[in-house]
């Protein structure tokens, strides 16, 4: 049971992480893989604008390069962004409501194993055919003539993916909802946690969409069905709905954690409660709600009508408000606050001017006659790029800074973490500020060469050296976290010295079981209270010290995702290779009996005694 302090042999570890279903060690399952999948995408943003740094270059064929592109944005988007907020979601919303574990610990590995070989799966792509090609939207009129096997593996891989995600957002809703520690009422929840539970109402509602139309697509590609072939009675704007219906609440499921996460760097590092708490509570919820009612402003070009474009206008401008109201809040946190400039309140404070620049970019495509102007321009490249780099990855690596002692109980070097900021956020600036004007100037997205007398190329040259800065700037990061991971100093609890919620009133490293007791929360910001008071623990307890119930690690997640990784070629090489069925039989036998394996086994799990408890001295340092 005290497996956390004896050293391991690789093989024990590796089959730990395997069977974990140990909330702390999945964030770090999602932390790796994610970080693995941001570094791919990385390099492919890297060869799109090396292709693009000088006219007429011939660096990368024409065909590559769709790939290229496509791969990037489905790669950050699926496979990076939204694993590493996950990460964080499930390293620290269990310890900011003060209990034990997620709602279904087994679930929380079948989510992770699912994303993980529906990841693996896309990116084989690569090596059997060629990876998909029709953009990261994967529009129908393009996705369904494409030759190859490339939109096939977007389908299937995506499908088994989103099917992870949707789990995992289930999974953090449940546990919101009913595990929270006695005392912490829905307005005592801290921020992080507040837009973690928002999102993940998002994922619930916005995947099932994207389920469909990849169903559809599916269903398109290997038997002929033409949902969206409009020779055939179809329809391809159908795919679009489909998609944006899943793909605008898709940014605010990226950007919520995102400010839930400088939500707290705000609070922790400003000294003081975060201003207007209730308030950005409320715009919180208000942008989830608001997210499902604008995504048809994606399609203002496509011609739903004058009446349908004014809808959805209004609509968009409207979300702006409350993303406003939370803007002038953290401001107001930082006003007469003890500023600490951390690594984590760098990225805090440059996040601010980047995001609202995405903002403002944003509001002004909601107007119909400028957004068709715009539409498919590089305008469109720079305006979500701020959002997305601006917003969420500024999110993930201030989080990163922020909640890497609590993980890790190291602390990453903090002039190599200012060192990355100033490298990544020069770098960032420098190349999609200039790609506005490229927009402007008439560059249409996509394309993988232009004239010399289009005069693009010296803004171009300018967006591709600031690409070269945020790549030295990630890679300056990666030495930090290895010079950190190998030195291995432990820095103890509450590190930041200025910690306000639960997660950092817990002894360090965190217990397997989180806490011996569970916490009664006494108000906002409790272990901030807690230490007010002088007390030491940093904790009041609402019940004695008793049996801990756990549940027993499994190998069966794994299996069944395994399962599915296996069916997804048999399904791919349909009707082309004479043993794509039985492989397609295989996959699903495999996933179907570890399934009736779970629904047999009486597994019970296992209790950890109190008198274990008492004899860790009251698991103080």
């Amino acid at each position: 049971m005290s497996s956390i302090a004896q050293k391991k042999g690789f093989g024990a570890t590796l089959w730990d992480y395997l069977t974990t279903v140990d909330h702390k060690k999945i964030a770090i399952l999602y932390l790796i893989t994610g970080g693995f999948f941001f570094i791919v995408g990385g390099i492919e943003a890297m060869l799109i604008r090396i292709q693009l740094m000088k006219p007429d270059n011939d660096f990368i064929a024409a065909g590559l390069f769709n790939e290229i592109i496509t791969m990037h944005g489905t790669t950050m988007i699926f496979l990076a962004a939204m694993p590493l907020l996950f990460g964080f979601m499930n390293a620290v919303v269990p310890l900011q409501i003060g209990a034990r574990d997620v709602a279904f610990p087994f679930l929380n590995a079948l989510g992770f194993w699912m994303f993980f070989f529906g990841g693996v799966f896309l990116n084989l792509s690569w090596f059997l055919g060629g990876a998909p090609d029709a953009g990261w939207t994967s529009y129908a009129s393009l996705a369904i003539s494409s030759p190859g096997h490339g939109i096939d593996f977007y389908a299937l891989g995506l499908q088994i993916s989103g099917g992870g995600t949707l789990i995992a957002g289930i999974n953090f809703l449940v546990t919101i909802i009913n595990m929270r520690a006695p005392g912490m009422t829905y307005m005592r929840m801290p921020l992080f946690t507040w837009s973690t539970f928002v999102a993940s109402a998002l994922i619930l509602f916005a995947f099932p969409p994207l389920t469909v139309g990849l169903f559809l697509m599916i269903f398109d590609r290997m038997f002929g069905a033409n949902f969206f072939d409009h020779t055939m009675g179809g329809n391809t704007i159908i795919w679009e709905h489909l998609f944006w219906i899943f793909g605008h609440p898709e940014v605010y499921i990226l950007i919520l954690p995102a400010f839930g996460i400088f939500s707290e760097i705000f609070a922790t590092f400003s000294r003081k409660r975060l201003f207007g708490y209730s308030a950005m509570v409320f715009a919180t919820v208000l942008i989830g709600f608001l997210g499902f009612m604008v995504w048809a402003h994606h399609m203002f070009t496509t011609g739903l009508g004058a009446t349908a474009n004014a809808i959805f206008a209004v609509a968009t401008m409207a979300i702006a408000v409350p993303t406003g109201v939370k803007i002038f809040n953290w401001l107001l946190t930082m006003w007469g606050g003890s500023i600490k400039f951390t690594t984590p309140m760098l990225y805090a404070v440059g996040f601010i001017p980047s995001f609202v620049a995405g903002g403002v970019t944003g509001v002004m495509q909601a107007s119909a006659p400028l957004d068709y102007q715009l539409h498919d321009s590089y305008f469109i490249v720079a305006h979500f790029h701020y959002v997305i780099v601006g917003g969420v990855v500024l999110g993930l690596l201030a989080g990163l800074h922020y909640y890497w002692p609590l993980m890790f109980n190291t602390m990453l070097d903090e002039a190599m973490g200012k060192i990355t900021f100033w490298l990544f956020f020069l770098g960032f600036h420098l190349t999609f500020f200039i790609q506005h004007f490229l927009g402007l100037l008439g560059m249409p997205r996509r394309v993988f060469t232009y004239g010399k007398d289009q005069g693009w190329d010296l803004f171009n040259a300018i967006s591709s050296s600031g690409a070269v800065l945020m790549a030295a700037g990630v890679i300056v990061l990666v030495v930090n976290i290895v010079m950190t991971i190998a030195k291995n100093v432990p820095v103890g609890r509450d590190p930041w010295g200025d910690g306000r919620t639960l997660e950092w009133a817990i002894p360090q490293p965190v217990p397997f079981y989180n806490f011996k007791q569970i916490p009664l929360v006494r108000g906002l910001d409790t272990y901030w209270i807690e230490k007010q008071e002088g007390n030491v623990e940093g904790m009041t307890y609402a019940e004695p010290i008793g049996d801990i119930h756990m549940p027993n690690n499994s190998i069966i997640p794994f299996i069944m995702s395994f399962g599915l990784f296996v069916g997804a070629f048999g399904a791919l090489y349909n009707g082309e290779k004479s043993w794509a069925i039985p492989v397609l039989g295989l996959g699903l036998l495999i996933t179907f009996a570890a399934m009736a394996t779970r629904s047999l086994k009486d597994d019970l799990g296992y209790h950890i005694h109190k008198e274990d408890l008492l004899n860790k001295k009251g698991g103080k340092h």
